[in-house]
């Protein structure tokens, strides 16, 4: 009885060894302790608080001066306008952006990229600490926090959620179905018929665009979440689906069968998951992301649901996602037509 179990279980791992889901133990571990390098450190005593003065604002000089000697808590980097101190803001390069208030004198507008944070909590803490220390208990020199990003946290993490629907039906769904047809030699007989490849290309990318149309207003009518503005937000949706379910087709026709296609699909769902759902987190991440077409994707989307984006200023975004699906849709032709793996 031991050496018939011991016998299948070595059988199952040759056949893991075969199938390379073996490769998936080794790779997510290594995926995800090599993502958490990229992601930024603080160190163990103090990290200090980047904050964007812009040049020409006319401060409170208590304020100006506590924050200049500050040294030891906050950095200062100087912005020609709040345009360019809410950009910085966005690409991680500072972390608040300090306006005069119009409502109260010797007061400033803090503003951040999310104002139910950590990272806003300790900037607010630290400013009371330095009042303090400067003034006594006189009024708060804060009067008012702007968060770049509206909502609570189950729509602001809903572009993650978009991005992941997307991805495990792009990465995980399609391949496994092309990879399947190919392995029953289904595809093989098709071709036998008058269809040709264009055709059959074709209705995959479309089965791949309506099952992720269908998981995204899905979770919108659960959640009965905003839309923003409809006509960007369905344009990038639709750009999105195309590409991603084209990239699939194309990993799909890359194996041999289901258990490798798999395996494969979950070595480019992690990849293209994690950096775009952690730039956030990260300056780091915010600088390697952008090579990723999901990055490409995540960035207007998040944009459009909290910050009201539109088309019109994310035209390049949707022309990357639409030249690569071009470009993968043109792949799996060129395989197809050499009958790779079949």
């Amino acid at each position: 009885m031991i050496r018939n179990i011991i016998t299948l279980t070595l059988n199952d791992l040759a056949i893991a060894f075969k199938n390379k889901t073996i490769y998936l133990i080794l790779f997510i571990p290594f995926f995800v302790f090599f993502s958490l390098k990229l992601i930024d450190s603080v160190d163990a005593d103090f990290k200090k608080i980047n904050i964007g003065l812009i040049q020409k604002e006319m401060y409170a000089p208590v304020i100006l001066q506590t924050i200049k000697s500050a040294d030891r808590v906050f950095t200062v980097s100087r912005v020609s306008n709040e345009e360019e101190g809410k950009r910085w803001l966005k690409e991680k390069k500072i972390d608040g952006l300090l306006l005069r208030s119009e409502k109260e004198q010797n007061s400033i507008v803090l503003v951040v990229l999310k104002k139910e944070s950590l990272l806003t909590l300790s900037i607010v803490e630290s400013f009371l600490t330095l009042q303090k220390a400067a003034e006594g208990n006189s009024i708060n020199w804060i009067s008012d926090i702007k968060p770049l990003q509206e909502g609570g946290v189950q729509k602001q993490t809903l572009p993650t959620w978009i991005l992941m629907l997307v991805l495990l039906v792009s990465f995980i769904i399609m391949p496994a179905q092309v990879a399947e047809e190919k392995e029953k030699k289904l595809l093989l007989a098709l071709l036998q018929t008058p269809m040709r490849e264009i055709e059959w290309l074709i209705a995959k990318l479309l089965l791949g665009m309506i099952l992720i149309l269908i998981a995204v207003l899905f979770l919108h009518l659960l959640g009965q979440f905003d839309l923003g503005n409809v006509l960007s937000y369905v344009a990038f949706i639709v750009v999105g689906s195309f590409c991603f379910s084209s990239y699939g087709i194309f990993l799909g026709f890359l194996c041999r069968n289901q258990a490798s296609a798999r395996t494969l699909g979950v070595i480019f769902y992690l990849p293209h998951l994690l950096p775009s759902a952690l730039s956030d987190f990260s300056q780091k991440l915010t600088a390697v992301a952008p090579f990723l077409p999901s990055y490409q994707f995540y960035e207007p989307v998040k944009s459009i649901l909290l910050e009201e984006g539109r088309i019109s200023n994310l035209s390049l975004e949707w022309i990357y996602l639409l030249l690569f699906g071009l470009l993968t849709f043109f792949f799996s032709y060129l395989l197809m037509k050499k009958r790779w793996l079949m």
